[in-house]
């Protein structure tokens, strides 16, 4: 049996992406050496960014897997290094790509990134539950996903999504996403933080300057869309993400009553007072499915309990559109449902855990419509200013 040459070796381990920076690793400077003896084993040392890596394990099943799978290899002999304090401040470097720090990627004009704020007039509408169900929808079509969870204050998105424990890794002045199983990226104040029982309390400028290192100090890679779970109301946030990120659009979380309704309307009224532009209403906790009606029933297939009441959505969306003169459509319609708590309380968020569920099926169709939406500038800030008075 013929030993593999030093390029096929290289070509194996290009396969190799590092999970939290989603580059592969010989792109990265990560592959120290590698060398194959007289009986086949394949030596290799691959240097991890920070010693202890969370997904020290991952990075060792895929190389192990990708040299194994090259033919005249009969073993792999894989040493784990840790980069020096100047390898990775050029990795960190080359992830920026030149550009300066605390820039934030998702605000320049070239930016591809679709970038969705979830927004709220009050709490417990859902909100949470919202973001991530989308998020898991979109990853599921094919799309690169990232999740910043900045409702400073109730940070749950973590613990919905399965990593409540996680903590991110730090590459010189940069901070990885944690990745989850699903492949949806998602940083957390909450992951930020000593201990996870350890109360926020703070006030404007904290606040801001949280929402700044989420979104210029992460490396977030190449993002097909980014998904922002805001706090409730119409505070600090919400005002702070509007003068950060413009382009950002808005999806108004709300419920069937009246009081609901009426309070989400500020929070879609705010967004556009920042110029940025809301791009629909979501329903949650629409209607609950009779739980005595089945499906082959003649006559009560299709019966709803409105438990909180009917309207709410239709009246946000109405109100909003005649505010701004462009549609501000429904949406999508969530009924109650059982499975949707549940997957969020131990991680496992409904579209994933139970995609065939109603609330499931009309989570995937809210994420298509916005995935699959164009850029118009009706309501966007565009950036100008006049350079002479005529």
């Amino acid at each position: 049996m013929t030993a593999p040459n030093s390029d096929q070796l290289q070509a194996a381990l290009a396969t190799v992406n590092d999970p939290e920076i989603k580059r592969p690793i010989t792109e990265l400077g990560m592959v120290e050496s590698v060398e194959t003896d007289d009986q086949g084993i394949v030596h290799v040392t691959v240097l991890l960014t920070v010693a202890g890596c969370p997904l020290k394990d991952t990075i060792t099943r895929d190389v192990t897997a990708a040299l194994e799978a090259v033919d005249g290899v009969t073993g792999v002999d894989l040493t784990l290094g840790v980069m020096s304090a100047e390898q990775r401040s050029g990795l960190g470097e080359q992830l920026r790509g030149g550009q300066a720090q605390r820039e934030i990627p998702f605000a320049q004009p070239g930016s591809l990134t679709k970038v969705f704020a979830i927004a709220s007039g009050k709490g417990g509408v859902g909100k949470s539950s919202v973001t991530v169900n989308l998020a898991l929808a979109m990853s599921k079509q094919g799309l690169k996903v990232g999740v910043v969870d900045a409702d400073i204050y109730g940070h749950s998105v973590p613990a919905m999504l399965g990593v409540a424990d996680a903590r991110p890794t730090q590459v010189d002045d940069l901070i990885m996403p944690v990745p989850t199983a699903s492949g949806v990226s998602v940083i957390s104040i909450g992951m930020l933080k000593p201990r996870r029982d350890q109360v926020v309390a703070w006030r404007g400028p904290m606040l801001d300057r949280a929402l700044v290192q989420m979104l210029s100090d992460v490396f977030w890679g190449d993002l097909d869309v980014l998904l922002l779970d805001l706090p409730p109301g119409t505070g600090d946030v919400a005002i702070s993400l509007g003068q950060h990120l413009p382009n950002a659009e808005v999806v108004v979380v709300t419920t069937p009553q009246e009081a609901a309704a009426e309070v989400a309307e500020r929070a879609g009224t705010m967004a556009s007072m920042m110029h940025q532009r809301v791009v629909g209403v979501v329903e949650n906790m629409s209607y609950l499915p009779c739980p005595h009606c089945t499906p082959e029933g003649p006559d009560h297939a299709d019966h709803r309990i409105e438990v909180f009441g009917s309207g709410g959505g239709d009246r946000v969306a109405s109100t909003l559109g005649e505010r701004f003169g462009y549609d501000v459509p429904v949406l999508g319609r969530i009924p109650l449902d059982l499975s949707l708590r549940e997957g969020g309380d131990v991680g496992k968020p409904i579209v994933e855990s139970d995609p065939t569920a109603p609330a499931a099926l009309e989570l995937t169709a809210v994420a298509e419509t916005l995935s699959g939406r164009g850029r118009g500038l009706a309501g966007m800030q565009l950036g100008l200013t006049p350079t002479s008075k005529f």
